[in-house]
């Protein structure tokens, strides 16, 4: 299994905005998507001062699996537009990791 990570910022404002984007568009069109592989998402949130840093964290049964999400450059951050327009700053690149432990399971 691997873990794919991903971090973006916001202004304290836009933040419940992003939240709402991610929770209502973004990971139900991931879903949507039905991609061979792809085991879900989890969002974190951290307040810090004056912005508020998100997290995701997306598990996938392989690399092929992450490159059938995110393409052949697939530490490339995938950021939709609607995200973008939202987010002061975010990390460029997907951070992947081999999982050892794997989350647990409903």
């Amino acid at each position: 299994m691997i873990t794919r990570i991903w971090r973006g910022w916001t202004t304290h404002e836009n933040a419940p905005v992003y939240e709402q984007l991610l929770r209502t568009e973004i990971f139900p069109g991931i879903a949507a998507r039905d991609v061979a592989g792809y085991q879900g998402i989890s969002l974190c949130r951290r307040e810090l001062g004056n912005e508020v840093e998100f997290m995701t964290i997306m598990w996938f049964d392989s690399i092929e699996s992450v490159k059938a999400f995110a393409g052949e450059a697939y530490e490339v951050a995938v950021v939709p537009p609607k995200a973008r327009a939202v987010l002061s700053r975010f990390d460029e690149r997907s951070a992947h990791y081999e999982t050892i432990v794997q989350p647990p399971r409903r």
